[in-house]
């Protein structure tokens, strides 16, 4: 069993599994995939590399090997090689998120430690940087990452049923267009549900610029039948292409925007001298623009009435 602790830290030794504190269980992304792989070497060859975490009090706090450790539980064992990084948890936690690429840690791991170490132990972003090593924007970046997620998608993410990759790559541009409630809806139906990236993609697509009728398939959980009609329709259903879409979405946006603008620009909450002159200058900018884009808005308006 290879028991090579890491530098700084104690010997490895053997702990009772059951004694283990798992409160930082939920900073660590779930996979059922790596974790049926690791079930399977550990029964084979039993558990290769010790747990980590700190040594409080005598009490022992997980911070990784949490993967292993639902694994040796399934496989009926008892104890495990355990290493302490540190005297105390805020140390452990920053010992680890240095060794981040040895222990592979997501960003968004990284982003829920960070986030322990800001709003669970008090240090400041400043702080965390200096102890990491990093810039403040490291930091910074990571947290905002963090906090842009809801509670649905941050519980999703995490627990392993909905992709990270997906997320990321597919809805987070939805989000800023459609907002987080829509997101959650998605994420809400679709997770658990086993999907390739390939076919959320598809889900996403007929979610969000698709009809009504197709949102509620999708939010009902019935996904075959969408999934079908946007394999039969590369394009979107009304047979748009992808950058007529694109630009279908622009129009949409543009239109909210200008409604906000309307409604907004009379609250006398707009008083501030730094408001106002940062607003004058905004709108000159569009001022001097709006010439050129009436003229167009009117030309693609009747370009368009005239199919």
């Amino acid at each position: 069993m290879n028991s090579h602790p890491e530098p700084g830290s104690s010997p490895a030794a053997a702990v009772e599994l059951s004694h283990l504190d798992l409160r930082y269980e939920g900073c660590r992304l779930k996979s059922p995939v790596a974790e049926a792989r690791l079930l399977a070497a550990i029964a084979q060859g039993g558990i290769q590399q010790p747990l980590q975490g700190v040594e409080l009090s005598g009490t022992r706090i997980l911070l990784d090997g949490f993967k292993r450790l639902r694994c040796a539980k399934k496989l009926h064992l008892s104890t495990a090689p355990f290493v302490s990084l540190a005297p105390e948890e805020a140390a452990g936690i920053v010992c680890l998120l240095r060794a981040a690429n040895d222990h592979a840690l997501s960003l968004l791991e990284q982003a829920r430690f960070l986030d322990e170490l800001k709003a669970g132990c008090g240090l400041s972003v400043a702080e965390i940087a200096q102890q990491l090593s990093r810039s403040k924007a490291w930091v910074s970046l990571r947290l905002g990452v963090l906090a842009e997620l809801s509670p649905v998608v941050r519980e999703a993410l995490f627990d392993g049923s909905f992709p990270v990759y997906s997320y990321f790559y597919t809805l987070r541009p939805f989000r800023r267009l459609n907002g987080p409630t829509a997101v959650d809806e998605f994420v809400t139906a679709l997770r658990g549900k086993k999907l390739s990236a390939r076919q959320i993609e598809h889900l996403a697509a007929g979610f969000f610029r698709g009809p009504e009728s197709m949102r509620q398939e999708i939010r009902q959980g019935h996904l075959t039948l969408p999934l079908q009609q946007l394999k039969d329709l590369p394009d979107d259903p009304d047979g748009c292409s992808e950058f007529e879409r694109l630009f279908l979405a622009d129009l949409e946006q543009a239109q909210k925007v200008w409604v906000r603008l309307m409604t907004k620009s009379s609250d006398p909450r707009l008083s501030s001298r730094p408001f106002r002159a940062q607003a004058h200058l905004l709108c000159a900018g569009l001022l001097s623009r709006l010439p050129t884009f009436t003229k167009t808005l009117q030309s693609l308006y009747d370009y368009c009435g005239h199919p």
